[in-house]
C-alpha cells in the first residue's frame, strides 16, 4: 500500500461509520490478498507471507466485530474460518492456496456490506474528527489539489 491510498484510507476511516468501516476492512483485505499475490509471483517469498499476515488480521478484525444475536453471524464465522484455513495454508506453502475462492468469497460479503452502508444512516463511529472536502481547481499549466479542513480548534482531546 503507498502513502497515497494510506491518505485515502485514514480519511475514509475518520468519517465512517459503522457499516462503512466494515466495506473498509473488506477491502483492505483483498488489497492484502493482492499484494500477496503479486509478491509470491515474484518470487518474494517473505514479502508475501508479510502480506498474508496483514490479511489474517483484517480477517480476524471482522471475526471479533461478529454480533452473534443475530443468525447470520454463525454464517458468517464458517465463511471466515475456511478463509483463515487457506490463508494458513498460504502462509505455510509460501503461494497462494485457493485464492480465487477466496476473493470470490470476500468480494461477494464486501459487496453485500456495500449494500448494507448505503441504508445506513447512522453518525461516525469517530467523534471530534477532522471535516474534509476536497477537490481540483485548475491553475496556470497546472491542476491542484484543494482541501479545505473547516475549524480545526474543535479537535481532539479536551482536560
Amino acid at each position: 500500500m503507498n502513502q497515497e491510498q494510506k491518505r485515502e484510507y485514514t480519511a475514509r476511516v475518520a468519517q465512517a461509520n459503522r457499516s462503512e468501516l466494515v466495506v473498509i476492512i473488506y477491502e483492505l483485505f483483498l488489497l492484502a490478498l493482492d499484494e500477496a499475490d503479486a509478491a509470491f509471483a515474484k518470487g518474494e517469498l517473505s514479502e508475501g507471507v508479510r502480506h498474508i499476515k496483514r490479511a489474517e488480521g483484517f480477517l480476524q478484525e471482522l471475526m471479533g466485530s461478529l454480533d452473534y444475536r443475530y443468525a447470520i453471524a454463525e454464517e458468517l464465522m464458517r465463511l471466515y474460518r475456511y478463509v483463515y484455513e487457506q490463508l494458513i495454508f498460504s502462509a505455510l506453502r509460501r503461494k497462494m492456496v485457493n485464492g480465487e475462492t477466496v476473493r470470490e468469497v470476500m468480494g461477494k460479503l464486501k459487496e453485500a456490506f456495500i449494500k448494507v452502508a448505503k441504508q445506513d444512516s447512522s453518525a461516525p463511529v469517530m467523534k471530534n474528527t477532522q471535516q474534509v472536502y476536497a477537490g481540483l481547481t485548475y491553475g496556470k499549466g497546472s491542476l491542484n489539489e484543494v482541501l479545505l479542513t473547516g475549524n480545526d480548534s474543535n479537535r481532539g482531546y479536551r482536560a
